[in-house]
């Protein structure tokens, strides 16, 4: 007697794709509802065969999943048991519910025998399965306010979403990733996907299967509030770009150096309320522009750096030079002062940072081993006691004592421009043109990245209270909670009268010692004094969380 097995039309344009794939690959499983699968293995009066009294679950099984037995009733019940471990407290919400009865039935029909007509469940399941496969491939807007308890319902998930613990409902499945379509039987089908937490639908790709990507694992920080700032003061003395900044020990006086080749000294106090008198005196003895400047700590002394490859010490009690630092092979871009022994650490042009004593002026170490200009440096107390930035987008983390690089970070793309770490951690971070990155002071490991700030990036600040300001080349400026990296500011400035609207360049800012105030360098030759909104509170000025959480969960899918 000539039997007839039952073709599944879905199974034949799946089954050569997954052939190929492994377990891991994505699976199709099927279920049916109580009614249909009562109704499944009934059966015409006449004759029926072994094959056609295949239940529709043992069909989609055995055609949508690679076997893992040759026997397939052992395949179909390795599968519902690995399934029932998965879920054990919500077994009846499971696409395999009931499969082990089905297979002793399955068992049990082909003994006795059928017929070869196939039966009207049978037909109207696999009418559904192929209209809902169709829906599928063509792409369709899946709409997700349509969900209906139909006789069949197709699950579509990968087998990696089945681990993620016990006890999870068929909707909790489709949640991590699922795509459920529902429908009745021979009538028209409906499709439902997991949506988001906003209820919006998904588009589902032509040939392919869905899966969303849970975000509730992303560690979202929580902020800290900080007052916004706004402009304060701006001081026009300098005739060209004012190029670097400094704070003397005593919170009294600041210095800016620039282009025109002069060092002028503020009286802070008075130049934050725009007194006529605020600039106290001026330097000159360089020749080309200043980059560089530092006060002591310990003694009455300014250092000055410049392009003309001269490092100088001026005594501020007689407003002299009295020690020359000789050495450098080119214009000297970065300066600053050890802040335990009496070291000073200059780096410029030649792609080398000099180690001098600041005493005998004679060279303790020449670190040797960046590609391109040493274009900024960060002493600390604790090892390494020097880090460099470079031009060639390395940073260096040096053994004072050795004079030899400890590590170099490679983390950035374009030229490291500016360094900068806070008082209250050992930690620093470090801007270049592609974003601002956060380190660890002592070994170097990366901890975050502040992204947001697309242009050329050539001051960092930080204050003591955790406030971060990222100044660039083309005059914007972000403030941010160095904790979080929230950006919680940001602005632009705005040229003086009379410049050109491209002259509107940060190139230099510092925090005063106490932080309430900012001082910006700029390429429209004026120093601008910030300070914080006192009239701002938390009511007012309010921290946009949906805004942070969705830049949070946007970045941890970010691969870098």
């Amino acid at each position: 007697m000539t039997t007839a097995t039952v073709t599944n039309p879905a199974a034949a344009t799946l089954a050569p794709r997954s052939a190929h794939t492994s377990l891991k690959r994505s699976r199709i499983l099927f279920d049916t509802s109580a009614d249909a699968q009562a109704a499944a293995g009934e059966n015409d009066d006449t004759t029926t065969s072994a094959s056609a009294t295949i239940t529709p679950l043992a069909a989609a099984t055995s055609a949508f999943i690679p076997p893992l037995f040759s026997d397939p009733l052992l395949h179909k019940a390795s599968i519902s048991r690995r399934i029932k471990l998965q879920y054990p407290s919500e077994v009846n919400n499971l696409a395999f519910q009931g499969e082990e009865d089905e297979v002793r039935a399955a068992a049990e029909e082909t003994t006795k025998g059928g017929s070869n007509k196939e039966s009207a469940t049978v037909r109207a399941v696999r009418e559904l399965r192929q209209e809902a496969l169709d829906r599928l491939r063509s792409g369709d807007h899946v709409d997700s306010s349509v969900v209906s308890s139909g006789e069949g319902r197709l699950v579509l998930h990968r087998e990696q979403d089945l681990s993620g613990g016990g006890g999870r409902t068929a909707a909790a499945a489709a949640d991590g990733g699922a795509i459920v379509l529902a429908g009745a039987a021979g009538g028209d089908s409906a499709a439902s996907t997991s949506a988001s937490s906003g209820g919006e639908g998904q588009k589902v790709r032509p040939g392919g299967i869905l899966v969303k990507r849970k975000d509730s694992n992303t560690n979202i920080p929580t902020p800290k509030w900080h007052a916004p700032w706004k402009l304060s003061t701006v001081i026009s003395s300098h005739l060209g770009w004012v190029r670097s900044v400094a704070f003397d020990p005593s919170n009294t006086l600041f210095a800016t150096g620039g282009g025109d080749r002069v060092i002028k000294i503020f009286d802070l106090a008075k130049a934050c309320v725009a007194a006529p008198d605020a600039l106290k005196i001026t330097l000159t003895g360089h020749i080309s522009p200043i980059r560089g400047l530092a006060f002591s700590e310990r003694h009455p002394y300014l250092f000055s750096a410049g392009e003309d490859k001269m490092v100088k010490c001026w005594d501020l009690e007689t407003n002299q030079v009295i020690r020359h630092y000789h050495g450098h092979l080119s214009g000297v871009f970065a300066l600053k002062l050890h802040p335990t022994l009496d070291l000073l650490v200059t780096g410029g042009r030649d792609a080398v940072a000099r180690v001098w004593d600041m005493r005998t002026k004679h060279q303790v170490h020449c670190l040797s081993g960046h590609d391109n200009t040493v274009g900024a440096i960060l002493t600390k107390g604790t090892d390494p006691q020097i880090v460099t930035g470079s031009y060639d987008s390395t940073i260096k983390l040096w053994d004072l004592a050795a004079g030899k690089c400890m590590t170099t970070l490679t983390h950035h793309k374009k030229s490291v421009r500016a360094l900068a770490q806070p008082s209250f951690e050992n930690t620093f971070i470090s801007g270049a043109a592609d974003n601002v990155k956060k380190w660890v002071g002592s070994d170097g490991r990366f901890i975050k990245n502040f992204t947001g700030h697309r242009a050329v990036i050539n001051a960092l600040a930080v204050n003591d209270d955790g406030v971060v300001l990222s100044g660039a080349d083309d005059g914007t400026m972000n403030f941010w909670d160095y904790s979080s990296g929230h950006c919680f500011q940001t602005g632009a400035t705005v040229a003086q009268p009379g410049s050109l609207d491209a002259e509107n360049g940060i190139f230099a800012a510092e925090f005063d010692l106490t932080g309430t105030r900012l001082i910006t360098c700029e390429a429209d030759k004026t120093i601008k004094i910030w300070k914080e909104d006192e009239r701002a509170s938390e009511l007012s000025h309010p921290i946009d969380m949906p805004k942070w959480r969705k830049k949070c969960i946007a970045e941890a899918k970010r691969r870098y």
